[in-house]
């Protein structure tokens, strides 16, 4: 990965345009994007692991002004796939939300997969890319998941990373690899640790009621995180879901070769029946709020892209309510959130894409992180029986003393 990561220009455009919404709907914290003529049913992005709301954003500028709304949202911090469900309905009835188009990835993808299992009457299509139906071989991989929570910030990034390739790559997918890592950086260890709990927390798909020709599968044929074993038992759950397949991509696909698919999420939402509304486009005004959701709210939309931990905090409107890209962060980190360049990455081998020695490079990474816990457990310990031994040396001392 690059040290240093400038944003692309579409994206600081994006930002000063787009306003970003932050509302708390019981304990949780939504981060999103809401664009496009309100009137038309959404299109919702849900990220993967290493994702946020903030990746999705080309969709968001390409589909909105061809007429369709489309949300993207951060996964809030959940634990356990039930929860999820829940939040998520919660989340569709406070923006007023009733029927909705999903589109997830990796791990977005799977939680579209449960939410359209458990809520049938909401769902009406789902794009799935690179994603899976079950979380069995992530936990096996994980054996540390107990103790997830506790794990610092710099390890759950690294750990994260491992399943993102380095190397040689085309400048499109240098590109959004490197703008996704900078997303990473921006995720609390809270954020991490709840994805890593979901990616890993015992679950499986079960059958839909939606029909196959409402789902669309697209697919990068190069390679990805997400093991090929996976993606085709995926196939072969939906064998009548229309497939769409990138030559190349990489992991990103909505980043490194957004044009394609935007043409293949256009496609699928003509085919199960959802036809844009050109005419309610308003453009994007200088205060960008046209056409969002948040323009009716209460002031909660916060154009900042600001690290995940200030959840509570909100930013005032700057002058003549003109939307700002967001400023480089000039915080300093402490051991327990270093910045990725400052930690050491271990990347799978560019020409290594091999369903095991993704799981053998996550395993070293969960010992590496299992050895450091004993370690420390074992230094408090010593610690701990030296400060006694001290203690017992002071009151024999005022004892012998007294005699």
């Amino acid at each position: 990965m690059k040290g240093v990561f400038s944003a692309p220009g579409d994206y600081i455009h994006f930002k000063s345009q787009v306003p970003l919404h932050k509302i708390p709907i019981g304990t949780k914290q939504w981060r999103y994007y809401d664009f496009g003529p309100k009137a038309v049913p959404p299109l919702i992005c849900l990220p993967g692991i290493a994702g946020t709301a903030d990746v999705y954003y080309k969709q968001i500028m390409s589909l909105s002004m061809k007429g369709y709304r489309v949300i993207s949202v951060d996964i809030p911090r959940v634990w356990n796939h039930h929860e999820w469900i829940q939040a998520f309905e919660k989340f569709l009835d406070v923006i007023d939300v009733h029927h909705i188009h999903l589109y997830g990835t990796s791990l977005g993808g799977f939680l579209a997969q449960l939410f359209a299992q458990h809520r049938p009457r909401r769902v009406r299509s789902l794009i799935l890319s690179n994603t899976f139906l079950e979380t069995r071989s992530f936990a096996s991989a994980m054996p540390w998941a107990p103790v997830v929570s506790w794990t610092p910030s710099f390890l759950l990034k690294r750990y994260v990373l491992t399943g993102i390739r380095d190397g040689p790559h085309e400048p499109f997918i240098a590109d959004s690899v490197d703008f996704v890592v900078s997303q990473v950086e921006t995720l609390s260890r809270d954020d991490l640790a709840s994805r890593l709990t979901l990616n890993v927390d015992a679950a499986s798909v079960g059958s839909l009621l939606l029909s196959d020709s409402c789902i669309t599968i697209m697919d990068t044929n190069d390679y990805c995180a997400t093991p090929q074993q996976l993606k085709d038992q995926l196939s072969d759950r939906y064998p009548e879901a229309r497939c769409a397949h990138l030559k190349s991509g990489g992991d990103f696909p909505f980043l490194s070769r957004p044009d394609e698919v935007n043409l293949h999420l256009q496609l699928h939402l003509r085919r199960v029946g959802l036809e844009a509304q050109p005419d309610m486009v308003r453009g994007i005004p200088k205060d960008g709020a046209g056409g969002s959701h948040g323009e009716e709210k209460d002031g909660k939309e916060d154009p900042d892209d600001e690290p995940k931990d200030d959840e509570g905090s909100s930013e005032g409107q700057s002058k003549e309510n003109q939307l700002c890209p967001a400023p480089e962060s000039s915080e300093s980190h402490t051991s327990h959130d270093q910045p990725l360049s400052n930690a050491h990455l271990c990347l799978i081998a560019p020409g290594d894409t091999s369903h095991l020695c993704f799981l053998r490079k996550q395993h070293v990474i969960a010992m590496e992180i299992f050895f450091q816990y004993t370690l420390e457990i074992f230094l408090r310990l010593a610690s701990l029986s030296r400060e006694v031994d001290v203690h017992h040396f002071i009151i024999g001392q005022k004892r012998r003393r007294m005699v």
